[in-house]
């Protein structure tokens, strides 16, 4: 393997740099291909360091024209420019002093999207994680904090609108066609927050009214003529701003807040300081392009990024290692933002099937690592649902663990203390073990070890001395590098249900500390005896998802019946369907591999019919209890030896059996449901349209048919719907002349409006069968698919691999030869999106022995690449390795 790695990073590593960067005053003159950067910095040597250490800057690809110190050219015996570092020795001992670096960069060749690139005629910058040192030489690293000014210089013709961070200080013409622009951010920031914007773009203006009474602009640019589709984005800030004052006491700081959307982009956004960059999918929406996902998220990821302003950018990590600080701590408040913006049952289940689609096989797998790790080969590939989605539980867990008043009292401590300072995990546990007065140290092992902790559970009920005894056991699987683990602290929310839906006391449990209905394991092996309790009861555990584990505890279907019938706790009745489906779902792949026909209990059958007619359940409620587990959770649930085929089949059978028997159910639902008013994406109206298309899925099985598919593609009115329909008709009957006839009506309709076509291209990679690889071969031949756009690529290629288990999958191995070829082709251009796309392969240990050999080989012939990214090598390496 040949590669251009760097070295491991290690957190024990780490010490503060040798200078304090006080201020940085930056001077940018535009153009596609010959950008000049000034930067001037004003340091001073830290108090306590060698007065000999030379000054090293961070730098990636640059052309260096000038190297000033205190306006005098540095001789060149005095620095080394190598390829990746400015080393300048010295320097004043005492004294501030300015380095001034004038470097020349290339926009328009920038494909990696990182630094400064350009985009349909946009200036845009990406500078986390390191991307900044792709501008400028610089110290680039997260506690370097520093005021920033920045001044634009640009053809007014091309680029009439120039944004950066901050406050805008004034402009005007420069007589040369050219206009300038100047900026000044009075927070002190990182360099990964830095962010300038050029072009010409529409804008949606309005303004936001704070708690203390101040008004702040707001601003959304977009490209013209696509201003109306910004509106929900700007209704989902205005609300976010309003949450976050109301539920954490937080107050926008600047006069001014702006989103840029733009096509080209690797992430989904990114929180610089005022002037957040977004991917474009994640702005626009109209009920004619946009889906009641696409809604959803919009939403919530507009929340995630203002969230950053106070979690991320006013207090911010101490190094890459704590980037779960603030990634995690935001995805945990856009969570509860969602939640109370829509249905919290819902949007807890969709998190936890999140969860366990995504980040539970990452722990299961050659990628595991802890919510913080202890080092990394390339910052950008630790980006992962572990940091995000994990580290957003670890702080649930500590919400759960303390309660809502001493939690929030944790929150204003910690903004109080840090606020403008680069912090660790340690000083974020340590403000709630203050004010709880509690000892965190064994709760901190979730952020320290790596994997999903399984809990068995068992119970025995003695009806003589009216005692329920709970015996569990905890085990944490060992992870590369980490073969053993101590025993964690889990908060596992439970409850005991009577045989008439009541409760009994859970406060009367001994061999446990009892929070309310929340039980503290924190032993390898704890019994807890529960005492008055009249008869036997049926055990609800880990209500609401209270802590990230696999749970291994027996229940008959008659008490998980039980709990889907009685339990109060809505997500606790998701979740005993879901482990009512397993079992049978597991089941029925067994018979399909041993060459017998699935059978599906009618315990189960009646459970969710049972859901489905009730209609004092919410509708989205309905539409998720009626989902069934994926392929991918029927293969995580089985474990090893996994034939894609198989599972597929065998999940197909049992869909049926639910549709026929639920047939007259599904039916009235779907006439019910129709909806012929003005569309609306608020909660209630997506709920019921969720629930009628999970209708119409069942009533297409049991019919097998494309008919009512059909029907209902012409007579949407909204995308949600059309997208559902097409979805249905093109996989569960491609080579019909209907889904023939709606993809080409769909393609027709929307061939202009890039995010639409989008879902075209995913609905088509998604087809099941051996047949999708020469499927997504002829796509990228079509005249729409841009190998150069991350959205696009992701949409084809991405989806292919992420998401149809029997097309990626194929038993000859052709699925994973294509993945190997597309990511040596991606890699040397898009480092970033090729690596996260690689990781579609981390479970490739978990297939049947052919299947991974074959991916094996693939996975060899990426390693084999003639000079691969760090950030394809790291993945690759570790995938192989694991």
């Amino acid at each position: 393997m040949r590669t251009d790695t760097g070295e491991i990073i290690h957190l024990e590593d780490y010490r503060p740099t040798d200078f304090v960067l006080e201020r940085v005053d930056l001077t940018f003159e535009l153009d596609p291909t010959e950008t000049k950067v000034e930067a001037r910095l004003i340091f001073h040597r830290r108090e306590g360091g060698a007065e000999d250490a030379p000054l090293v800057l961070d730098g990636d690809e640059l052309k260096m024209t000038a190297l000033l110190l205190d306006q005098e050219e540095i001789p060149a015996s005095n620095y080394d420019a190598a390829e990746r570092t400015l080393t300048i020795r010295n320097l004043p001992a005492s004294a501030p002093f300015e380095v001034t670096i004038t470097t020349e960069i290339n926009p328009e060749a920038n494909t990696k999207l990182m630094g400064l690139y350009r985009t349909s005629n946009v200036y845009c910058t990406q500078c986390e994680a390191e991307g900044f040192r792709r501008i400028t030489y610089f110290p680039d690293r997260p506690d370097v904090l520093a005021v920033y000014t920045v001044n634009i210089i640009a053809d007014k013709a091309t680029a009439p609108l120039l944004l950066s961070n901050g406050n805008y200080l004034g402009g005007a013409g420069m007589g040369d066609g050219r206009h300038f622009a100047a900026w000044f951010d009075p927070h002190p920031k990182p360099s990964y927050l830095f962010a300038l914007v050029a072009g010409d773009l529409g804008v949606v203006e309005d303004t936001f009214t704070t708690m203390s009474g101040r008004d702040v602009t707001l601003k959304i640019y977009v490209e013209h003529g696509k201003e109306p589709r910004a509106a929900y984005a700007m209704d989902a800030l205005k609300r976010s701003m309003k949450w976050d004052e109301e539920r954490f006491g937080r107050e926008y700081d600047l006069d001014i807040f702006m989103i840029v959307a733009v096509s080209d982009f690797n992430m989904g956004a990114m929180e610089n300081k005022g002037l957040n960059v977004f991917n474009d999918k994640y702005v626009l929406a109209d009920p004619e392009t946009a889906t009641d996902a696409d809604y959803a998220n919009i939403e919530a990821i507009i929340a995630h990024e203002y969230f950053h302003n106070w979690t991320g950018n006013r207090i911010t990590c101490r190094d890459w290692f704590q980037l779960c600080l603030k990634e995690g701590l935001t995805v945990y408040r856009d969570h509860e933002f969602s939640a109370d913006q829509r249905s919290r049952t819902v949007k807890r289940i969709a998190e936890v099937r999140h969860l366990k689609a995504e980040q539970f096989p990452e722990d299961a797998g050659p990628l595991a690592h802890p919510v913080r790790p202890t080092k990394y080969r390339e910052i950008n590939n630790f980006y992962t649902t572990t940091v995000y989605e994990k580290g957003s539980e670890v702080t649930r867990m500590i919400a759960t663990l303390l309660g809502a008043d001493l939690f929030k009292a944790g929150m204003d401590l910690y903004f109080e203390r840090h606020d403008g300072q680069a912090v660790t995990i340690e000083d974020f546990v340590a403000c709630f073990a203050e004010v709880s007065k509690r000892d965190l140290t064994q709760f901190s092992l979730w952020y320290h070890q790596a994997g999903t902790p399984l809990v068995s559970a068992s119970t025995a009920y003695d009806a003589a001395k009216q005692t329920f005894t709970l015996s569990l056991e905890q085990m944490v699987p060992p992870t590369p590098g980490q073969a053993s683990k101590e025993p964690m602290h889990i908060p596992l929310r439970l409850g005991l249900l009577l045989e008439d839906g009541s409760e009994a006391a859970v406060s009367s449990g001994s061999g446990a500390e009892i929070t309310d209905d929340v039980l503290h394991l924190v032993e390898r092996n704890q019994t807890v005896v529960f005492n008055g309790v009249t008869s036997r009861p049926v055990l609800s555990l880990n209500r609401g998802f209270s802590a990230p584990i696999n749970l291994h505890f027996e229940q008959t279907p008659a008490d998980r019946a039980h709990i889907a019938k009685h339990e109060r706790d809505l997500f606790a009745r998701w979740q005993a369907l879901n482990d009512l489906a397993l079992p049978n779902l597991v089941e029925a792949t067994a018979r399909v591999r041993a060459g017998q026909p699935a059978r599906c209990d009618a315990a189960l059958i009646e459970a969710l019919l049972a859901a489905a007619a009730d209609s004092e359940l919410e509708p989205a409620f309905r539409a998720q209890a009626l989902a069934l587990p994926s392929e991918a959770d029927i293969a995580r649930e089985i474990g090893s030896n996994n034939d894609p085929d198989a599972i597929h089949a065998g999940r197909q059978q049992i869909m049926t059996a639910i549709a026929q028997a639920g047939r007259e159910i599904f039916a009235k639902l779907a006439d019910e449901l129709i909806d012929t008013g003005a569309f609306s994406p608020d909660a209630s109206s997506a709920g019921r349209r969720a629930l009628r298309n999970t209708a119409l899925s069942y009533l297409v099985y049991a019919e097998n048919a494309p008919d009512r598919a059909a029907a209902a593609f012409k007579a949407a009115n909204n995308m949600t719907d059309l997208s559902q329909a097409l979805t249905i008709l093109a996989h569960r009957f491609p080579a019909s002349t209907a889904a023939t006839e709606a993809l080409a009506a769909f393609k027709a309709r929307f061939a202009d409006n890039a995010l639409v076509i989008d879902k075209w291209f995913t609905i088509q990679a998604t087809i099941p069968g051996a047949e999708a690889l020469d499927r997504v071969k002829a796509l990228m031949g079509d005249p729409l698919f841009n190998g150069s756009n991350p959205n696009r690529v992701r949409s084809l290629i991405g989806t292919f691999a992420f998401s149809n288990p029997t097309g990626f999958n194929r038993a000859d191995g052709e699925g994973y030869r294509f993945l190997a070829r597309q990511i040596l082709d991606i890699d040397p251009r898009n480092p970033q999106l090729a690596a996260r796309i690689l990781t579609s392969m981390r479970s490739w240990r978990s297939l049947e022995e052919i299947r991974a050999n074959h991916a094996r080989d693939a996975l060899r012939e990426v390693a084999a690449g003639a000079k691969l990214s760090p950030d394809v090598s790291d993945i690759v390496e570790r995938t192989l390795k694991g």
